[in-house]
C-alpha cells in the first residue's frame, strides 16, 4: 500500500527541493519521508516549496546513517541513471518497479541521492534493486523533485484505488464494442436494410471501426442512441 511506501533523500543540499519533495509526494498519497544527513536546511524555504504539505516535512524522520533509515525496510529501491562495474547490472524504470512492489508486505524504500552527485556506489549497494528514469541521452539529469513526482505518480496508480474523475475517457472493451456494433445492426435491420445478405460481414465492419476509433464508453451509448431512435422515427413516420 503507498502507506507501506518511505521516500529517503540520502545527503540532500537544497532546500527548496525537499520543499518541493514534500509536495510530490501528498500529491500521490505518499506521507513518510526519510533525510540521511541532510545539510542545513532553511525552514522557511522547504516550507515555502511544500504548499499545504508541511505535515509530510514536520513528520519527516532524520538519520545518521543510511543504514539506520533502512533498518525496518524489507524492500530498497535505489534510483540511479548511471551504471558501472561496481553499480547494478539490472535496472527497473517506474512502472515496473511500481508493479514489482504492487502485490508485497512491509516497508520498502524508495532511495533518492544527492542533487548533485546521486547515489554513491556503496549506498546505491545496499538496496535490492536499481531502478532509472528513461529520458533523453542528452539531458539525463533530472531534478530531484521530479524524479520524485514521476516514482510517486506511478505508485499512486498502481498501488492506490483510482476513482475515474467526471468526463474522463474510459475506452469500450471488445465486447461492448461487439455489443455497439450489433445494437447498430439491430437498428439497420429494423429498417429493412438487410433484405439480403450482409449484415454479418457490416456488422464485422462496424466492430472494426469502432475499434480503431476508440471510443468511450459514454461515446458508445450516445452512438447507439442515434441509430435506435434514427430507426423509431423512420417506422413512427412510415405508420
Amino acid at each position: 500500500m503507498l502507506s507501506d511506501i518511505i521516500i529517503i533523500l540520502v545527503r540532500p543540499e537544497e532546500a527548496g527541493n525537499v520543499g518541493a519533495v514534500c509536495r510530490a509526494m501528498k500529491n500521490c498519497g505518499i506521507s513518510r519521508l526519510r533525510l540521511v544527513n541532510p545539510n542545513e536546511l532553511h525552514e522557511g524555504t522547504i516550507r515555502a516549496r511544500a504548499v499545504h504539505a508541511e505535515d509530510v516535512w514536520h513528520n519527516a524522520e532524520r538519520f545518521t546513517s543510511l543504514e539506520g533509515a533502512l533498518a525496518d525496510c524489507s524492500l530498497i529501491i535505489g534510483t540511479t541513471r548511471r551504471r558501472g562495474h561496481r553499480r547494478k547490472a539490472v535496472t527497473m524504470p517506474p512502472d515496473e518497479a511500481a508493479a514489482f512492489l504492487k502485490d508485497r508486505n512491509g516497508n520498502a524504500a524508495l532511495l533518492f541521492g544527492n542533487e548533485r552527485t546521486g547515489l554513491e556506489d556503496y549506498e546505491l549497494d545496499l538496496c535490492s534493486i536499481a531502478s532509472h528514469i528513461p529520458v533523453s541521452a542528452d539531458f539525463p539529469s533530472l531534478n530531484l523533485s521530479h524524479a520524485v513526482q514521476i516514482y510517486g505518480y506511478e505508485l499512486f496508480k498502481t498501488l492506490s484505488d483510482v476513482q475515474p474523475v467526471v468526463g474522463q475517457w474510459i475506452p469500450m472493451n471488445n465486447d461492448q464494442i461487439g455489443i455497439l456494433a450489433r445494437s447498430v445492426t439491430n437498428s439497420l435491420e429494423s429498417l429493412g436494410f438487410y433484405k439480403q445478405q450482409g449484415r454479418e460481414y457490416q456488422e464485422r465492419f462496424f466492430r472494426d471501426v469502432f475499434s480503431r476509433a476508440g471510443l468511450s464508453e459514454r461515446e458508445g451509448e450516445y452512438m447507439s442512441d442515434i441509430f435506435a431512435k434514427t430507426a423509431r422515427l423512420i417506422v413512427h413516420k412510415a405508420e
